[in-house]
């Protein structure tokens, strides 16, 4: 039987993490830091990054790369883990170095805590309001453009599941794919020819549609916009088929919806708010001479 599960990965910071925060002080420092260049070369600061209000962290790879590109002398002691609930007014981590390298990289390192603490909080408080459901809240591809895989390492650090990372490793069949093929049946079909031994999930809109997937041999099926009782009629139907796919929920999930959604009994609910409508953690990094 072909795996129809997803599963949580660990939190391992992706490999081209030092190519996103090249990318992001290129676009900072542009041909040199002129206000950074005020201070004496041989100036050395110490201080200390602080949340202002209660988050999930993540992003410490980021924000160490951010620094140690730039000079290698500087230092970061963390108090605290990715993936660690935080209190306003906790201190995240303390640094020291060359004042010059430390103020060049200050916005970048605090840009890639704020927005990734900011997905990790958002996570945490969707998988803390399904909580005992059994359902698994998944992100999607609504992600900014370059930092995707940081954004997903982000999700699961705050406790939900990656769903696919791009178009390369999982066959999701829309609608327009849907009108190209011809029918759901069909699609599934060219589906399992081109892309052997690899997920095959049917987005549907009604449960017509959803039967037509089951029949066709979808892996999993995305139920896009149901009604509550269309999503457990849905669910009801597949029991009593013998489970033959995995369900996924999606379409306008909030905070206030999440938890009704998972109770119609729905393997998964995808949000893409964990990664579009995130908004920056409040941090502040606070030196002195």
């Amino acid at each position: 039987m072909r795996d129809r599960t997803l599963t949580a990965t660990v939190s391992v910071p992706p490999a081209e993490l030092p190519e996103q925060v090249a990318a992001a002080l290129r676009e900072d420092i542009g041909s040199g830091d002129l206000t950074a260049a005020l201070v004496p070369p041989r100036q050395r600061v110490h201080g200390q990054i602080v949340t202002r209000e209660a988050a999930v962290l993540c992003g410490r790879p980021w924000a160490e790369a951010s620094f140690q590109q730039l000079d290698r002398q500087v230092r970061l002691d963390w108090r605290a883990d990715d993936g660690t609930h935080l209190v306003a007014g906790q201190i995240l981590c303390d640094i020291e170095g060359p004042a010059r390298a430390v103020l060049t990289a200050e916005r970048t390192a605090l840009n890639f805590l704020q927005l990734l603490s900011a997905t990790a909080t958002a996570a945490s408080r969707f998988v803390a309001a399904v909580a005992g459901t059994g359902c698994a809240v998944l992100d999607t591809r609504k992600t900014l453009p370059g930092l995707r895989s940081a954004q997903k390492y982000a999700v699961r650090c705050g406790g939900a599941v990656n769903h696919r990372m791009g178009l390369h490793d999982m066959v999701l069949i829309k609608e327009n794919h849907i009108l190209a093929a011809g029918s759901i049946a069909s699609a599934v079909e060219a589906a399992r020819a081109l892309a052997t031994g690899t997920r095959v999930e049917v987005e549907v809109e009604s449960l017509a549609e959803f039967e037509q997937a089951l029949d066709a041999g979808a892996d999993l099926v995305l139920l896009d916009d149901f009604s509550l009782p269309d999503m457990s009629a849905a669910v009801a139907r597949n029991r009593a088929r013998g489970r033959l796919a995995r369900l996924e929920a999606s379409g306008s999930v909030t905070l206030e919806s999440v938890r009704a959604i998972a109770a119609t009994g729905v393997d998964f609910v995808s949000v893409g708010a964990l990664t579009k409508h995130v908004r920056a953690v409040d941090l502040s990094l606070r030196l002195a001479l």
